[in-house]
């Protein structure tokens, strides 16, 4: 069983930067696909990146502007969202399971963290 606790949403100029924070309890952080996912109002969720052991895979739309990482030795995943745009807010989701663009391929999820870009 893994417990994922977003952290880090906010609201913030169109240009600014935001960092999520995932922190996960439970054992074996390190085995896990780690990723994120927004869902804006009205729309389907939708995969924004993901990190496996050493790799990492972006959705084009934030390309260039996020960047995800992890620290095992913490069990956290982080989310670095530069150059915001108005269309990047929405709720975003953590998520454990494989490494993979696919919702369902991830077992545990986190509440989310409302980010709102202003224009």
């Amino acid at each position: 069983q893994v417990q994922l606790v977003e952290s880090g949403g906010g609201l913030v100029q169109a240009g600014g930067s935001l960092r999520l924070s995932c922190a996960a309890s439970g054992r074996s952080f390190s085995r896990y696909g780690m990723g994120w996912f927004r869902q804006a109002p009205g729309k389907e969720r939708e995969f924004v990146a993901a990190i496996g052991w050493s790799s990492t895979d972006y959705a084009d739309s934030v390309k260039g502007r996020f960047t995800i990482s992890r620290d095992n030795a913490k069990n956290t995943v982080y989310l670095q969202m530069n150059s915001l745009k108005p269309e990047d807010t929405a709720v975003y989701y953590c998520a454990a399971g494989a490494y993979a663009r696919v919702a369902r391929e991830y077992t545990y999820w986190g509440q989310g963290t409302q980010v709102t870009v202003s224009s």
